[in-house]
């Protein structure tokens, strides 16, 4: 079993707020998700998360807003912490944050004022 995990950081206005729909909210995860598996593909912790597939361990978490996404990617970049920010375009909007695979206490700074997700 592996011991890394995915934080993955959305915002929640965009179901509050915004009205968008759970399901496109859900994509926006997902695409990130995807995004920061292939840019770090090669990557000993990212091989390690995937090499055990049905014991992969994330974490959503909600971000209140744009402004507070932004501010945690900026604080994980500036540590080089590996991340995706996630734009949904043509808009430009970022919606989430997907971290590389790390052992949970790396990223707890970053992350542990935040709640798990609800929609």
């Amino acid at each position: 079993m592996s011991s890394f995990v995915q934080y993955v950081l959305v915002r929640g206005d965009l179901t509050r707020t915004l009205k968008w729909p759970s399901g496109a909210v859900m994509a926006q995860a997902c695409h990130a998700c995807v995004a920061v598996t292939h840019i770090h593909y090669t990557d000993p912790n990212m091989q390690a998360y995937l090499k055990d597939l049905g014991n992969m361990h994330k974490v959503v978490l909600e971000v209140p807003d744009e402004p507070a996404l932004l501010k945690v990617a900026e604080a994980l970049s500036a540590d080089g912490v590996h991340h995706v920010v996630w734009k949904e375009q043509p808009e430009d909007v970022a919606t989430c944050v997907a971290l590389k695979p790390c052992v949970k206490g790396e990223v707890s700074k970053y992350v542990r004022k935040f709640k798990l997700y609800s929609a």
